[in-house]
């Protein structure tokens, strides 16, 4: 187990370092693996050659008698295939048996997404005028106006803004820079945060330091959080009896709307920053009446 343990701090290292990986993630990864190399030392396997497909197999079996969901033994099936894939590539073993393990196949399951009018239901119960208000309004238009993850709200500073030409500097996970674009109701809930509410929250703290370059602050003056973002947007769903909102659900949603105004997938792919395409195909739930309405429209066979 000696060699399997100190095999996992090298990994970790190398998706830190090298894949680019935040702590968030990599943390993760150590988790899963953490598990399966208990489940390996069980076994009396100690060294990365000595592990066999039936290992990797009855761990996967193991996970699924545990009750737990598929998409959490996929996730930890994947992880075991990454490590084997890094013990091959330092020569530490010949052979990935993780390689023909087949992982267990994803349920159909659609994002939950908000309807267009019960985002617009949403958006219009935040019509405070206090600084702090303000900052809730414009911090909700942005996470639907312009699809962002929650830690990427939390870590926007003011340098990355670019109003006048009409785009958000973004990071996503690992630390990949992305273009965003933000108009119509987004920036301008976005402007007015910035011009009336967001000074006073500065102001009433003295932000300094980290606080000073972030875009949205707390009472305190201090950078805001996930947390904080959870609450607010939980709060906002529970307005419109959409209880357990979560920010993610506003990505979800403005995907879906983007495409069914006609946005091209491809220019969705760079806005969300997914690296694969096959990633929105989890988006591309149109309803029907929509597709033949669509079909309608454009099939010259269907006007005959």
């Amino acid at each position: 187990m000696f060699e399997l343990e100190n095999a996992l701090d090298e990994y970790m290292s190398y998706l830190r370092i090298e894949q680019g990986s935040s702590p968030r993630t990599a943390e993760a990864y150590r988790r899963d693996l953490e598990e399966y190399l208990a489940f390996l030392d069980k076994r009396g396997v100690d060294a990365p050659g000595d592990v066999k497909r039936d290992d990797v197999v009855d761990f996967e079996h193991h996970l699924a008698e545990a009750g737990l969901a598929t998409t959490t033994v996929r996730r930890r099936i994947s992880a075991v295939r990454g490590y084997h894939r890094f013990l091959v590539r330092e020569g530490l073993t010949s052979e990935n048996p993780a390689e023909a393990v087949d992982i267990p196949k994803a349920a159909d399951r659609l994002p939950d997404v908000l309807s267009i009018e019960e985002v617009g239901r949403m958006l219009d119960t935040y019509i405070d005028e206090r600084p702090s208000g303000l900052r809730d309004r414009a911090l909700l238009e942005v996470l639907y106006g312009c699809g962002l993850r929650a830690s990427e709200i939390c870590g926007l500073n003011l340098d990355n803004l670019y109003l006048d030409d009409g785009f958000l500097r973004v990071f996503g996970k690992g630390a990949k820079e992305r273009i965003v674009p933000i108009a119509g109701a987004a920036d301008r809930a976005l402007r007015r945060y910035l011009n009336e509410g967001r000074p006073a929250l500065a102001r009433a703290a003295g932000a300094t330091g980290d606080s000073a370059s972030a875009v949205f602050l707390n009472q305190r003056g201090g950078r805001l959080g996930r947390q904080s973002i959870f609450n607010l947007v939980r709060k906002a769903g529970a307005a419109i009896n959409r209880y357990d909102l979560h920010p993610h659900t506003l990505r979800h949603s403005f995907a879906t709307h983007m495409l069914k105004g006609g946005a091209d997938l491809r220019v969705l792919q760079e806005i969300l920053g997914h690296a694969d395409m096959s990633t929105l195909q989890v988006y591309t739930h149109l309803d029907r009446t929509h597709l033949h309405e669509e079909y309608a429209h454009a099939h010259p066979r269907d006007k005959m």
